[in-house]
């Protein structure tokens, strides 16, 4: 236990911490079976850490793996240990998360920039045309017939016909061309059509104008739908649920 110990620190504190001090770090020879094991053990877990982690402190390192060793002045036991661990690989996996988000956005931008400006004047020059109304989030509307049933909420089930096209008047998606009517709950769809819904009563027909950022945003659908393309559904809602 001695060996495994002495060894372990050492080589931990060589492979691992490489922008800190190495000073007092061993370069023993390895000529038993135990000192290969010991430095073995040292190897597998410098190389999770440098993987694992950006930044460790070399010295609270050493600390924390010497005091347990020792059984003495341990700062908390391996359950707290394990739970300050697992807070810090769910905030950094946030933090990792939100800048592949954040390239992942610039890339679009740059690839689609054309079609995302396309969208935008399509939206500014239909919100002045007569009969298109503009809610507070920017969903713009056209009531085709107004009908006199319930109005669904966020979480209301529905049963809908619709129309999807392009601006440019690409059909993409339609339950009217397939014959059947769709069903759903207002709160599972883009954030356009939950909205629109429930400004609908049974028996309306709509035509909704919706912005990239309450459709699918930087996200492709099914191959027609790019990046940052505004959307326009008919929608008739049939019945609530």
């Amino acid at each position: 236990m001695k060996i495994v110990k002495v060894l372990g620190v050492a080589a931990l504190a060589s492979v691992v911490f490489s922008c800190g001090s190495k000073q007092g770090v061993s370069n023993k020879p390895l000529t038993t079976e135990i000192d290969s094991v010991s430095y073995a053990i040292g190897v597998d877990v410098a190389t999770n850490v440098a993987s694992s982690f950006d930044e460790v402190s070399n010295e609270l390192f050493v600390q924390g793996y010497m005091n347990t060793i020792d059984s003495s002045n341990v700062k908390f036991d391996r359950t707290a240990a394990q739970k300050i661990i697992q807070e810090y690989f769910q905030k950094n996996q946030a933090k990792i998360q939100e800048k592949q988000r954040a390239a992942a956005m610039k890339a679009a931008e740059a690839e689609h920039a054309e079609g995302k400006a396309a969208s935008i004047k399509f939206l500014e020059e239909n919100k002045t045309k007569e009969g298109v109304k503009v809610t507070e989030s920017g969903l713009q509307y056209m009531v085709i017939k107004e009908g006199t049933g319930k109005k669904p909420t966020a979480t209301s089930d529905v049963k809908v016909h619709y129309h999807g096209t392009l601006i440019d008047g690409t059909v993409f998606d339609s339950s009217v061309d397939r014959g059947t009517p769709a069903e759903f709950g207002v709160g599972q769809v883009i954030k356009g059509w939950t909205e629109g819904l429930q400004l609908m009563n049974e028996g309306s027909k709509f035509k909704f104008f919706i912005p990239q950022e309450l459709g699918y945003g930087a996200t492709p659908r099914g191959g027609k739908i790019k990046p940052f393309d505004a959307l326009v559904f008919e929608v008739e809602l049939l019945e609530v649920k």
